[in-house]
């Protein structure tokens, strides 16, 4: 009778901390979503002035220069990391580590199972060297304006404005609906 009453009392601890666990994990996610949408809007705000102001070229400065400061303030907001990388990236500095690389890799298998990358994103609490760390990622679909440095068919002197600025660059090829990359997140919560 003790025993018995010793794994129910543990089973219902789990069910409890379970719980709790996603109850964190929601209310992280709801913070982390905020932070990207942050960052995404900051972002496509500076590429469009840049477009206009003188087309992809003049773009490229900003995924050059302006995004990692904005990144850069968005984590200091944030109390994290925030950031942008891919499995075909374009700067060695947004190059994915494991665990983004095995979130790219199942957005793409989501993908092709159907679902909208518009609304692809996964999150983790995840442990490493002892502590605790909140883990997010959210998919960037390739809109039709991204194909102009991200495409098939960049013209001439974008390729060259890329080849000048990104020695290893890795991200064209993209068509509209792809999986450029991912906006990703990386929180140390102990």
């Amino acid at each position: 009778m003790v025993v018995r009453g010793a794994i129910l009392a543990l089973s219902l601890s789990l069910v409890l901390a379970s719980g709790a666990v996603a109850a964190e994990l929601d209310t992280l996610v709801g913070e982390g979503r905020a932070a990207i949408k942050g960052f995404g809007m900051s972002l496509k705000a500076e590429l469009v002035a840049a477009m206009k102001a003188g087309g992809p070229v003049n773009a490229l400065g900003v995924c050059n220069v302006v995004a990692p400061g904005i990144a850069a303030e968005r984590s200091i907001a944030y109390h994290g990391r925030v950031g942008r990388t891919s499995l075909k990236r374009r700067n060695p500095v947004n190059a994915p580590d494991g665990w983004e690389i095995d979130v790219l890799n199942a957005f793409e298998a989501r993908k092709a199972a159907g679902e909208d990358v518009k609304t692809l994103d996964y999150a983790a609490i995840v442990s490493e060297n002892g502590a605790r760390i909140f883990r997010y990622m959210k998919a960037i679909p390739t809109a039709e304006v991204c194909t102009k440095c991200h495409g098939t068919a960049i013209a001439p002197e974008v390729a060259a404005a890329i080849d000048d600025l990104y020695m290893t660059d890795m991200a064209r090829g993209f068509e509209v609906g792809d999986i450029r990359g991912g906006f990703t997140l990386r929180k140390v919560l102990d």
